[in-house]
């Protein structure tokens, strides 16, 4: 779907932001973008069967890429600089 502008907002134009790496800083993260107002969808990365079941005994080895909307990207930019564990400039 294309994105559409109305009044210099972005409505449908959703971007991979950044990997996050481990439970404990995705949900620092996470209620980190929710107090700034900043919408957001958590993709979990597709594992073997292996994998996930190491992840559930290791859940700090849990990869996850964040999609927010583009028009968030600067803000959520500068909130999560030097944050642990997560990795801007997903491609």
């Amino acid at each position: 779907m294309a994105a559409l502008n109305f009044n210099a907002l972005f409505f449908n134009h959703e971007i991979p932001f950044c990997k996050v790496y481990g439970m404990e800083s995705k949900d620092k993260l996470e209620k980190l973008l929710v107090t700034n107002r900043i919408s957001f969808f958590i993709e979990w990365q597709e594992k073997r069967l292996w994998d996930r079941l190491f992840c559930e005994i290791h859940p700090e080895k849990s990869v996850f890429t964040i999609r927010i909307n583009e028009a968030d990207s600067l803000l959520a930019k500068d909130l999560v600089e030097g944050m642990d564990s997560v990795k801007l400039g997903v491609v």
